[in-house]
């Protein structure tokens, strides 16, 4: 059985150089710590920033429409993933008239990997600077997995800067300190460091219940993978492991039924990402990452929220299911 890519996850995976879609087990040539060698689809600026005294470049992409609209989308991106991979929505946004700006947050992708350690009260006021710099009082956001936690913490702590707020699959729905047991970053460190390429693979795979061709999930490999032959992965590992810290330490499923903006989960209903899960005692994991259900769940206490769950869907529900995912979100965003 063959299957046929949409339209605009092919012509992205199209825009990928050949080299990013070699086997997992082929000799690698090394990317830089800020991505270099790796392709984004569209001129990537950057900004510098100061966190807790370290001075920092932030990555962005800032796409102006043919027709402008005169609104903007902040496209949020995901912990395992480069802000490239949203590039079947910026195309989608900005055919529809909205300016598309979309950031790496320090510690991802082309930003900087401080030292310190990631917080998302930092990350937001970063995502903030960036507005002001480019002079944007006021925009919609449009989030994935670990940016959806971190569009929830801009939305509560900035509300009169955000119009919308879309949550696309995103984790944080549920407090993991109440399942998983802390972790030393030394351990963590360790565990990832002995990842193999066809491992991380396969927990892509599985942990995000992906339905997409193994071509379309190559890109995320050799995004990590080819950091790994570079002289700078070390400080790139405690940077990524830092980011999991984050998400463990400080959780914001107690703070979603606070945000005031329009809010739209869009949610896979075969995704059941938990992180942490296999440090949780066994009894315990299949309680984690009942996903649809906790988005429904908080919508249900929200002001102005409704939950979508696509089927047959996993965790990369605008590139699993493009088509219904911008029917949802346009319709949204033009509310």
């Amino acid at each position: 059985m063959i299957r046929i890519l949409p339209a605009a996850l092919a012509a992205a995976l199209l825009a990928i150089p050949p080299a990013s879609r070699a086997a997992d087990d082929a000799p690698r040539e090394p990317y830089g710590i800020a991505l270099e060698g790796f392709a984004y689809p569209y001129p990537v600026h950057l900004l510098p920033v100061v966190n807790d005294g370290e001075q920092l470049s932030m990555a962005y992409m800032d796409v102006t429409p043919q027709q402008p609209n005169g609104r903007t989308v902040v496209l949020l991106h995901g912990r395992n993933f480069p802000s490239s991979y949203w590039a079947p929505v910026i195309k989608v946004l900005s055919e529809a008239g909205y300016r598309v700006v979309v950031p790496d947050q320090i510690g991802f992708g082309k930003s900087s990997k401080p030292v310190g350690e990631l917080h998302f009260d930092t990350l937001a006021r970063n995502t903030i600077a960036l507005l002001d710099h480019l002079k944007i009082d006021n925009a919609d956001i449009v989030a994935h997995s670990l940016g959806g936690m971190l569009g929830v913490r801009v939305a509560r702590a900035y509300p009169d800067r955000v119009a919308h707020l879309v949550l696309t699959a995103p984790i944080g729905l549920e407090d993991y300190r109440l399942y998983v047991p802390p972790t030393p970053t030394e351990r963590i460190i360790e565990t990832e460091d002995k990842l193999t390429a066809e491992g991380y693979r396969k927990q892509l795979q599985t942990n995000y219940a992906i339905k997409l061709p193994p071509e379309a999930i190559t890109p995320f490999i050799d995004a990590r993978f080819n950091i790994k032959g570079g002289p700078e992965y070390p400080r790139w590992l405690r940077a990524f492991v830092s980011s999991g810290q984050m998400i463990y330490r400080e959780p914001v499923a107690h703070e979603i039924p606070l945000v005031t903006a329009p809010t739209l989960f869009v949610m896979g209903a075969d995704d059941h990402n938990a992180p942490g899960r296999p440090l949780a005692p066994e009894a315990l994991r299949p309680k984690m990452g009942q996903n649809a259900e906790l988005a429904k769940a908080l919508a249900a206490k929200m002001p102005n929220a409704r939950a979508e769950v696509i089927s047959d869907t996993g965790h990369l529900v605008f590139l699993e299911a493009p088509n219904k995912y911008r029917e949802l979100v346009l319709d949204f965003l033009r509310r």
